[in-house]
């Protein structure tokens, strides 16, 4: 009779379209707002007699908790906080600086952090792993296929430089690092090596196309090589990084459900895509003749 009257009982379902609503019935408002009129409830007896609530039970108004929490066997008082607008890691770590400071713990008690910053905490621990085994095994894609280690660590280059433009960008959206913004850095690290690889294979069949032919007699004559490989291959470069970028535009624009997670992961990709674009048309080429002109100096020496 108290769970009827006070918190109502679920009787039945209505459906109206696509929406379900349970029907529950219980005291009007004025028969249950306050200790006395609960003791007026009138219970049924087997025999059918109506008795007051007040014959049956002792009704009063006690303070007490809502709810009775546990958390590994032990009474639990937990605190919901609602970070918005600034890195939850950081505001964590501040928060653990002030507890220390100004709140002492009685014995017995322990201070745990959970909810989204403990699973922060678990990818993290699995992003120490996963980011450096990503890394090597692009590394060893690229041996696989250059069969030389330099080729495969100037096209491994790009990675970092493309990190910077994510980065940079990052930062002017005010995006702080979460687990959405390291998916994206990995998937980063693949389309930066990927750009690296086209560019030594222009620059390697240049050279190559120049030795097979007799041309390449001179400093000069390499240096010619490698612009050839270089400048005037520069639109298949353009077009891959621009295909990249023209596909990622729609998910900095859309506001629609889920947009809050896709948004972190596409703009390390969008930032990094610029700068790693740069570095492959300025800097690979410088790297690659160096490297050229050494094997040359060495060649000519013996």
């Amino acid at each position: 009779m108290i769970e009827t009257a006070i918190g109502g009982k679920t009787i039945s379902q209505t459906v109206e379209g696509r929406e379900r609503y349970t029907i529950n019935v219980r005291y009007l408002r004025a028969l249950r707002d306050d200790p006395e009129s609960l003791r007026r409830v009138l219970v049924e007896t087997p025999r059918g007699a109506k008795i007051p609530m007040a014959q049956l039970a002792e009704i009063s108004l006690t303070t007490g908790p809502p709810s009775i929490r546990d958390e590994q066997g032990s009474l639990a008082g937990i605190v919901f906080v609602d970070v918005a607008g600034r890195d939850l890691a950081g505001y964590v770590a501040e928060a653990q600086h002030v507890i220390r400071e100004q709140v002492s713990l009685k014995p017995g008690y322990r201070l745990e952090w959970g909810g989204q910053f403990q699973y922060l905490e678990r990818a993290k621990a699995r992003l120490q792993i996963v980011v450096p085994l990503t890394i090597f095994l692009i590394f060893v894609l690229l041996y696989l296929n250059f069969r030389s280690v330099s080729r495969s660590l100037i096209v491994l280059l790009s990675v970092p430089f493309g990190v910077v433009g994510a980065i940079v960008y990052l930062s002017l959206l005010q995006y702080h690092l979460s687990v959405a913004v390291w998916v994206g850095l990995i998937a980063l690290a693949g389309v930066a090596a990927e750009t690296g690889v086209i560019m030594i294979i222009f620059l390697d069949e240049a050279y190559e196309r120049w030795e097979r032919e007799g041309r390449l007699r001179s400093l000069a004559d390499l240096k010619e090589a490698i612009i050839e490989g270089a400048v005037q291959r520069v639109r298949p470069k353009i077009m891959t990084s621009s295909a990249i970028l023209i596909g990622l535009l729609p998910i900095m624009w859309s506001t629609r459900t889920g947009a809050e997670f896709m948004k972190p992961l596409a703009t390390p990709v969008l930032g990094g895509m610029v700068s790693s674009l740069l570095h492959v048309l300025i800097v690979t080429p410088v790297i690659f003749t160096t490297i050229r002109e050494w094997e040359l100096r060495r060649r000519a020496a013996k």
